[in-house]
């Protein structure tokens, strides 16, 4: 029984150090793009998953539509928007 201890302390450490590198900086990146996400709104300028900049034309449920540089009207997935630079209008 005194050899048992040791050996859940241990185990006890391992799944705490796996939480704190593994589990939790996923959450909290899940947690930005959720954020990113709810707070997108008509005109704003983001790039995609693919890296193609685009500017916010219609937000729906699930999609959001872009308006590329050449004009050309894109529908992305929410989860494809990964960023929003701070930059005025398409260049």
């Amino acid at each position: 029984m005194g050899s048992l201890i040791p050996l859940l302390i241990i185990l006890m450490l391992f799944i705490g150090m796996m939480y704190f590198l593994m589990i939790r900086p996923v959450r909290q990146r899940e947690k930005l793009h959720d954020e990113l996400v709810e707070d997108l709104e008509r005109g704003d300028i983001v790039i995609t998953a693919g890296g193609m900049y685009g500017q916010v034309e219609r937000i729906d449920e699930d999609s959001v539509t872009l308006k590329v540089e050449s004009g050309a009207i894109v529908k992305v997935t929410k989860g494809g928007v990964v960023s929003r630079p701070e930059i005025d209008r398409l260049v």
